[in-house]
């Protein structure tokens, strides 16, 4: 019963936890974020295609690591593992913020961007929490749209006519890379 009290801590901690962390990513990083969302919100499929073909040879590496007898090797294969997921959070976090600004559009409501971006956050929280569905398809999917995204934001590629500035897109602007 301990074991299973455990378990249920540990992922009651991690669901409470997991929009601060978004949140404090987008106040730490707000161009970052910005750009990721703009991404996320003209080009998905691209997102994800380019998240997939980022994640399939750094999940090689890992493994070839982990493989490999020598506690160092194995310590860089955790390492690319935490890192990805740590990079693909940022981008989560642009997920979080175009998830937030959607439902702040369908809301009669007139709250925050702040508050939009909180239940953004838990919008994408619950989505993954869903038994089997959200295990199987929304927590791939949207981890692989994630890690796209913040490949994107990275460099500042914007989609054609977009640019970012303190984290909001602003449209037909033209492109241009922030660092």
């Amino acid at each position: 019963m301990a074991d299973v009290n455990a378990v249920f801590g540990t992922l009651l901690a991690l669901g409470i936890v997991y929009p601060g962390m978004l949140i404090a990513w987008s106040l730490i990083f707000p161009s970052f974020v910005g750009k990721a969302s703009a991404r996320i919100e003209s080009t998905p499929w691209r997102c994800l295609a380019l998240g997939v073909a980022l994640a399939v040879p750094i999940g090689i590496t890992a493994l070839i690591l982990f493989e490999i007898a020598l506690g160092p090797a194995n310590f860089l294969g955790v390492a690319l593992i935490v890192g990805t997921l740590a990079f693909a959070s940022l981008g989560a976090s642009g997920m979080a913020a175009e998830m937030g600004r959607r439902l702040l559009s369908r809301s009669n409501e007139k709250t925050s961007e702040a508050a939009g971006f909180l239940r953004g956050a838990i919008a994408l929280e619950l989505a993954a929490a869903f038994l089997v569905i959200g295990w199987f398809l929304a927590i791939p999917l949207l981890s692989f749209c994630s890690l796209g995204a913040a490949a994107f934001a990275g460099p500042g590629w914007m989609p054609r006519g977009q640019a970012v500035f303190e984290g909001a897109a602003v449209q037909d602007a033209p492109a241009v890379s922030q660092v």
